[in-house]
């Protein structure tokens, strides 16, 4: 078997592809740029199996590979894969679906406290040089008094400036309560929330746990939420879900957390919303457009959000587990054992 590898991956958990055949590592895998279809396609022509992250698998690729037998992506959706070309072919797509859903939910997590608390705001003050006491200063204590460490009690104090909103008690609104949505809630649930999931494709009996209810609308959702953080997969139905009317509905001491995709949300609605300070803040580690624009307000102008540049999935561990997914489907695949991960195009 001929693999042609374009995948990022962990090299420790690859070893035993090695063994399965003729590894040709190329492109992103040795830190080279992405293909064009024409490079792809000239370099994968000879290959049984096309393992990649982010290169193009268009038709054009499968079609010019006449013994092409598997396609492996190792991203949680297979975007980059033509499913029509292969179903054609009858070439089985596999993906990795839940490599990144930890570290994923994590990073809602943190961004909910960063936005929150105002953690990025208060450590960006200190860089710049704000709040900061003289070198050396005296700072002894009166007698009879027990040291107090305090920084300062003036009303532009970082205690004053920086007081947020603590997330013990509150209620987080998860919309989308797949593996990524039920991750957040347990974390959530682990620091006190209350959770308000809303998923038209889960029932009540699969949701409700003390402390945990199924909204009966999108609406009430947005309503009643202190929180709200979206985790769906992009489709027809969940584009431009959260609308500009929906966002209406929202507390105005509410946050907006999205760490899944920029598409779910009316983006233009949710930059009135934090301009006229309809809501209490945001943040975001995907756009509408991406990479972000330099001119973009959430960047230039808006002081009630925090952005990180689409990085929710960036940890070593995510390698890890998909390099383990992939090696142990290209196994199966060669032993003709049902394949676990295969994508149903």
């Amino acid at each position: 078997m001929k693999i042609h590898f374009t995948a990022e991956y962990d090299a420790q958990e690859l070893k035993p592809l090695m063994e399965m055949g003729e590894v040709v590592m190329d492109g992103w895998a040795i830190g080279d740029p992405l293909f064009t279809e024409e490079q792809m396609m000239e370099k994968t022509k000879d290959a049984d199996i096309i393992i990649t992250s982010y290169d193009n698998v268009t038709r054009a690729v499968i079609e010019n590979a006449p013994n092409l037998k598997l396609i492996i992506c190792t991203r949680a959706t297979p975007v980059n894969v033509d499913m029509a070309a292969a179903k054609e072919r009858k070439i089985p797509v596999i993906y990795a679906p839940g490599r990144n859903s930890d570290t994923t939910a994590e990073m809602t997590i943190g961004l909910m406290l960063s936005i929150a608390r105002n953690i990025p705001f208060a450590h960006q003050a200190l860089k710049e040089g704000k709040y900061l006491g003289i070198p050396n200063k005296d700072r002894s204590t009166k007698p009879g008094l027990k040291t107090d460490m305090v920084w300062d009690l003036a009303a532009d104090s970082p205690y004053m400036v920086f007081k947020g909103t603590q997330l013990h008690g509150k209620t987080l609104g998860i919309v989308g309560y797949g593996s990524i949505g039920r991750r957040v809630g347990r974390i959530a649930r682990a620091m006190g929330m209350e959770l308000l999931i809303y998923d038209p494709y889960v029932s009540e009996i699969d949701i409700e746990d003390f402390g945990v209810r199924k909204a009966q609308s999108l609406k009430q959702l947005m309503q009643e939420a202190d929180f709200v953080t979206c985790h769906m997969k992009v489709n027809e139905e969940t584009t431009g879900l959260i609308s500009r009317e929906m966002i209406s509905y929202m507390k105005p001491t509410a946050y907006f957390i999205n760490a899944g995709r920029g598409a779910v949300l009316d983006e233009q609605a949710m930059i009135d919303a934090l301009r006229e300070h309809r809501i209490a803040g945001a943040a975001f580690d995907v756009y509408a457009r991406e990479p972000l624009a330099a001119d973009h307000p959430y960047r230039t102008e808006l002081d009630n959000v925090v952005i990180t540049p689409h990085i929710a999935g960036a940890t070593n561990e995510v390698l890890a587990n998909h390099t383990k997914m992939l090696v142990a489907e290209v196994r199966r695949f060669l032993n003709g054992e049902p394949l676990l991960y295969q994508y149903r195009y």
